[in-house]
């Protein structure tokens, strides 16, 4: 059986399975049901754009593009910068967009929610990096969802900024952080999870590492620590929303 014949096999396979998933699941707006669109533009229009920032460890002071406030920096061990966030989880349009995409596997909403991220950043003073990086999932959680949600809005941020998936690697499984509601476990849950695979290339470099959701910041805390210990400048997250 040649190479050529596996792969037009694997092409109509692909296309009777997606002909039949449209057919039980139509494409439709997520928002308002308006066909073909997951999110139409009006309803992109509705979504809340946060103007302000807070502080990602206590949640009090506002601060300039989400940076770590002066006392949390002197109390807390947290590795990353800051955490930019876009908008607001409660929100029920991107609370219902962001289940559809990691759960329903959707990855066509990979668009609408990078456009989200990019308008979030807009008008934003946040540190030109030199890296995107997106937050990496376990090869065996990749085979489960088919795709990597954060490397997904990463590339469709389009910034003309390279981003990189081969260098920040999760190396250990782990249960998902969503089944963990205890603080100090999910953080003992992602103990060296993460490895830097050629820290050649972060060395001295400002990191944009980005995600979909926050929770406690446990995942962001330790992609960050990893990075800045094996070179990392900066390393500013950014999310678009924060439960």
């Amino acid at each position: 059986m040649t190479t050529s014949f596996l792969h037009k096999t694997k092409l109509v396979l692909s296309t009777i399975q997606q002909a039949v998933l449209d057919g039980l699941f139509p494409i439709c707006c997520l928002g308002c049901g308006k066909f073909d669109e997951w999110i139409c533009a009006n309803c992109h229009s509705t979504l809340p754009i946060i103007t302000d920032q807070h502080c990602p460890v206590c949640k009090k002071h506002i601060t300039s593009n989400g940076i770590v406030c002066p006392q949390c920096h002197k109390t807390t061990r947290k590795s990353f910068d800051g955490v930019f966030v876009a908008s607001y989880y409660h929100d029920k349009l991107l609370k219902k967009a962001i289940h559809y995409y990691k759960y329903r596997f959707v990855e066509d909403l990979s668009e609408p929610l990078a456009l989200l991220l990019a308008q979030s950043i807009q008008n934003s003073t946040l540190v030109t990096p030199d890296i995107i990086i997106p937050v990496p999932l376990h090869k065996r959680r990749y085979r489960w969802r088919g795709f990597n949600q954060a490397s997904k809005l990463a590339k469709k941020l389009d910034l003309q900024i390279s981003v990189i998936t081969d260098i920040l690697i999760r190396v250990r499984y782990t249960v998902p952080q969503v089944k963990m509601k205890n603080k100090n476990k999910r953080q003992e849950n992602l103990n060296n999870a993460f490895i830097v695979k050629d820290a050649s290339q972060i060395v001295g470099k400002n990191i944009l590492l980005i995600d979909d959701v926050m929770t406690t910041g446990a995942t962001l805390t330790e992609c960050a620590r990893v990075l800045k210990v094996a070179g990392a400048k900066t390393v500013h997250c950014l999310v678009l929303a924060r439960e």
